[in-house]
């Protein structure tokens, strides 16, 4: 009984001296690899930092003007006079079809639904039974019926 007591003693022995060894070298490639990824991050900042500075540099304005002139030779400054109003600009075309035709029916509803009308729920007596005797409804609103619209007919310009 003492013999196997002492084999079992070893074994466990053996098996928790490979357990810490396989944790340890576990634990050094984990660390071994965060080294080498803050090592690529940091090459990654250094790439970007130059991609920065090669952005400034391309894009300094007294590099730019020339080959604009030279490449861009009917671009000029904004004028007063091309600036127009918002009201001579041409009116959008419907691209809907289907809303367009249930716009000239009268069929089309409004975007936003009409807006429910402000009445108080509760009763304005201060006496418990009459605050208990009525009961309490939540404004609803439903949004009009076909038939129940006013038809709305878009003015067409020639």
């Amino acid at each position: 009984m003492l013999r196997l007591l002492n084999i079992v003693a070893i074994c466990a022995l053996i098996g928790s001296a490979v357990y810490a060894y396989s944790i340890k070298y576990q634990t050094a490639y984990r660390a071994e690899q965060i080294a080498k990824t803050r090592i690529e991050i940091k090459q990654e900042r250094d790439a970007i930092a130059v991609l920065r500075a090669e952005w400034a540099y391309m894009t300094r304005p007294e590099r730019l003007q020339p080959l604009a002139d030279k490449y861009l030779p009917d671009l000029r400054p904004l004028q007063v006079t091309q600036i127009v109003a918002a009201t001579s600009l041409p009116q959008k075309t419907h691209s809907d079809f289907i809303g367009a035709k249930l716009s000239e029916i009268g069929l089309s509803l409004p975007a936003t639904p009409a807006a429910a009308p402000a009445t108080p729920t509760t009763p304005k007596s201060d006496t418990p039974k009459a605050k208990a005797a009525t009961p309490k409804v939540a404004a609803t609103t439903k949004a009009p019926s076909a038939s129940q619209q006013s038809p709305s007919r878009e003015q067409k310009k020639p």
